[in-house]
């Protein structure tokens, strides 16, 4: 291991070895970037709901700024923030939320740049056909010429120098994946969602209705390997109905978007495009599917999955018009590009209601990444709706779910995507703006109070736990 410094400027370049492969890191920040506070914030960029505030901003710094950057997923490990991004991911330190600041910055292109964290390792998933699985790969859209795409490993146990120590390959590549520990705590599984094949593409071929698992032997991560490539779709899944935004359609089922996993349930639930899906995990190396359902009539792209914190319902997410359209027109309505929220009876997913945010918004706005706030007995969630902000809504009435609060950035707000992901993690909460850097949020609310009491030692919002989990 050596690093340079160059000049006066705060940017070290690393390299690892990793058998014969040389993989160089840019580590950026390592100088503090302090986050603005006070009046300097800019209120005249968002408006908020009476019960919530921004108490602090990290904008976005280069090199994860311009040039195909484009901040991601969030994870969160003991007073850290870990911010994923297209061309890499920034660790904050959180220990004082309303002063965050900038313990480092890894430059290592691939989007997404899904994030998630156990113990020292970090988890980089890369959905983009690379020259090779270094960091200093280029884009390798040619599908006749070798490429790399999968999941890249780091080790962060030094928050201000990180490592990068094994990748592995998956086919078509990882959109996202989900971080699930074994019930002996010898290793973790991530479950690979993937999607979109092509005959054009050597290691992406359809039918592809299936997802990878990568087995990491916590005691030797660089042995990390495809363990299985379960099918859960041998019927083809959801054949799609034709169209585009703003007309109906359905994208046909060619494997997951995103997978959230309830261990202590043994229990997972997958948005996998044209279809909702029930799993039993209690083989974490064999996930089994147990319940598929769909809707035809209002959801256009099964995003994502969130459970309550009894595990007895789930909140699938529609991203209508693929993150980039304006769904929350008048003329779109309030079904359509909206939440739906589902109990669970046995094995059974029984359909209850919409939700979608009250405002109407001619930006980007489509419902996007969030995440539960820990209360007893209630079941809240706070959810990412890009341009059209980050929104707290209560569905302990399933049927009659209700919007509680609201952070609402204005057009002059300038970036092209909005809030890609918000969650709350020990008393804030904690948005991942695609331009506009890191977001700190309060909530005072007697309906959520209760939850600053929570302490959480690690957060990944495709992992969930129950509130009496030794995780709080």
């Amino acid at each position: 291991m050596r690093a340079t410094r160059f000049g006066s400027t705060s940017r070290y370049v690393t390299a690892a070895v990793i058998g014969a492969t040389t993989i160089s890191l840019s580590l950026w920040g390592t100088a503090s970037a302090a986050a603005q506070n006070g009046p300097d914030l800019g209120q005249e960029n968002f408006v908020t709901s009476p019960n919530v505030r921004q108490v602090a901003n990290v904008a976005a710094t280069a090199p994860l700024l311009g040039g195909g950057a484009r901040s991601s997923d969030l994870a969160f490990t003991g007073d850290y923030a870990i911010g994923g991004n297209y061309n890499g991911f920034t660790i904050y330190d959180i220990k004082h939320p309303k002063k965050p600041t900038i313990v480092s910055q890894v430059l290592c292109p691939g989007s997404q740049g899904d994030v998630s964290v156990h113990g020292d390792l970090l988890f980089y998933s890369v959905d983009a056909r690379r020259s090779d699985d270094s960091c200093n790969s280029v884009s390798q859209n040619d599908g006749s010429k070798p490429y790399w795409e999968g999941v890249r490993i780091f080790d962060i146990s030094d928050k201000a120098n990180p490592k990068y120590i094994k990748a592995v390959e998956t086919d078509c590549g990882s959109h996202t994946h989900t971080m699930v520990p074994d019930k002996a705590g010898t290793d973790v599984y991530l479950y690979v969602s993937s999607y979109a094949p092509s005959a054009s593409l050597p290691k992406c071929q359809p039918p592809h209705d299936k997802i990878s698992v990568i087995k990491v032997p916590l005691a030797n991560p660089s042995a990390a390997a495809v363990n299985s490539t379960p099918v859960l779709f041998p019927d083809g899944g959801n054949a799609g109905t034709p169209g585009s935004f703003p007309n109906h359609y359905v994208r046909q089922t060619s494997g997951c978007h995103d997978i959230t996993a309830f261990p202590e349930k043994d229990l997972a639930a997958g948005a996998c495009m044209g279809d909702g899906v029930l799993f039993d995990i209690s083989d974490r190396a064999a996930p089994r599917v147990i319940e598929k359902i769909q809707d035809n009539v209002n959801f256009a792209f099964w995003h994502s999955a969130t459970f309550n914190n009894d595990g007895t319902k789930v909140v699938f997410t529609d991203e209508l018009g693929g993150g980039g359209a304006a769904t929350c027109k008048p003329e779109i309505g309030q079904t359509r590009g909206a939440n739906g929220v589902y109990d669970i009876t046995g094995t059974d997913l029984g359909f209850k209601s919409y939700f979608k945010i009250p405002r109407h918004d001619s930006e980007i706005c489509v419902a996007h990444n969030g995440s539960l706030i820990p209360v007893a007995g209630k079941d809240i969630m706070v959810q990412s709706w890009y341009k059209g902000g980050v929104s707290i809504w209560d569905f302990t009435d399933s049927a009659n779910p209700r919007e509680i609060g609201h952070f609402d950035p204005l057009p002059s707000r300038i970036g092209p995507s909005g809030t890609w992901s918000a969650y709350y993690y020990n008393g804030y909460i904690y948005s991942n703006d695609g331009q506009q850097g890191l977001d700190v949020l309060q909530i005072n609310d007697p309906l959520t109070d209760e939850a600053k009491s929570v302490h959480q030692k690690v957060f990944n919002a495709q992992t969930q736990y129950s509130l009496r989990h030794g995780n709080n």
